[in-house]
């Protein structure tokens, strides 16, 4: 992202903060930051925060090992502390320069809660609140340079499924598979991020941990993975294949979940709330006769996060908009016996939607 990206972002935020009545948002997270000023470090243990201002001022506070690293990416008012020293010092200077000591203050939801008592002692005056919520206003609506890393950390994503494909056998391992896709996401370009091998019964689990149990003749197997591009932005495919021979149930639950996801997409478009996405995905299964096995949300938002706004829920009434990205991955899951899930990431347009992956198969795939 270029300087004038970040820039925009900050001046967006500052912006959303005034609207709310925010005196200062304080991210932690290495995406948060990473997202608004170029900065993905994280302090692990260590005091370390990004505060914004409703100006539009940029503070950096970080341990002095970090700071080449964040005057590298730009970022001028940085202060620094060495280990031994108290970092709290640098916050209490901070709440007086921006008069921030009995002010509301926003930090983001992966702020450790050893980090938050901390700002809270320091600055008992002081009202924290969530301000995920905020920021996720700016995240979840991709420009068109975030679009473009969406679509290809789908294509590798497609290209790793029919790279591994033609290799499933009966007799391999759920672990083995997994490794091939991962092998094969880095092969194209891709940081593998998940891997979710589940077959036979274990396909009946949506989030699987990928084992040693052989795949054999007539299983049903899940594939769930997704890898990370630069700038962090990710995939998230759900394809599913049967080794040999497909029973006629499984076709027929296959054919249920492809109709399920296909009527979920076209529900899709700009001013369209999310919850009428996962109305028509969830009816055609449940007019199946299969709703109680479908047990998740229909999507997530994803970005730098895997998992992010928008949510494909019910209750989600707040219209979709164009470039917000997100999954549609309905499934159905009979317990002991097996699974079937379909998962596409799509951007929402302003008539319709765009799939950052490739089509899935219309019926049952027979290895």
């Amino acid at each position: 992202m270029t300087a004038l990206a970040y820039r925009t972002r900050i001046e967006k935020l500052s912006a959303l903060l005034a609207e709310e009545g925010l005196d200062a948002f304080f991210a932690t997270s290495p995406i948060t930051m990473g997202y608004l000023r170029g900065y993905h470090e994280s302090g692990h243990e260590r005091f370390l925060t990004l505060a914004i201002s409703p100006r539009g001022h940029v503070r950096l506070i970080c341990p002095a090992l970090s700071e080449s690293q964040a005057r590298r990416v730009g970022i001028d008012d940085v202060v620094t502390w060495r280990d031994g020293e108290n970092p709290l010092a640098h916050l209490e200077r901070l709440a007086s320069d921006w008069n921030l000591k009995s002010g509301i203050l926003a930090v983001d939801d992966e702020m450790p809660a050893q980090m938050l008592l901390k700002m809270q002692a320091t600055l008992p005056a002081a009202l924290f609140k969530p301000g995920q919520p905020v920021v996720s206003r700016l995240m979840r609506n991709k420009d068109a340079d975030e679009l473009a890393l969406l679509r290809k950390a789908g294509k590798i994503a497609d290209d790793a499924f029919d790279a591994v494909l033609p290799r499933i056998r009966p007799g391999m391992t759920e672990r083995e598979l997994d490794q091939q896709l991962q092998d094969e996401m880095r092969r194209f370009g891709g940081r593998p991020a998940f891997c979710i091998i589940a077959a036979g019964a274990a396909s009946a689990e949506p989030h699987h941990l990928s084992d040693d149990t052989v795949i054999e003749s007539s299983h049903v197997v899940v594939m769930d993975f997704g890898c990370s591009v630069e700038g962090g932005y990710m995939s998230d495919i759900t394809r599913t294949v049967c080794v040999g021979k497909a029973t006629d149930e499984a076709k027929k639950v296959y054919d249920i979940v492809y109709r399920s996801q296909a009527s979920g997409r076209a529900a899709i478009k700009s001013g369209v709330a999310p919850q009428e996405v996962d109305r028509a995905a969830r009816k055609v299964i449940e007019d199946a006769g299969y709703g109680e096995f479908f047990v998740h949300r229909t999507g997530h938002g994803i970005g730098m996060r895997g998992h992010e706004e928008p949510f494909i829920i019910e209750g989600n009434e707040e219209p979709l908009e164009p470039g917000q990205s997100f999954s549609v991955e309905p499934g159905i899951y009979l317990p002991g016996r097996f699974g079937v899930r379909i998962e596409n990431i799509v951007a929402a347009t302003q008539d319709g939607h765009e799939s950052m992956n490739r089509e899935p198969s219309p019926t049952l795939i027979e290895v």
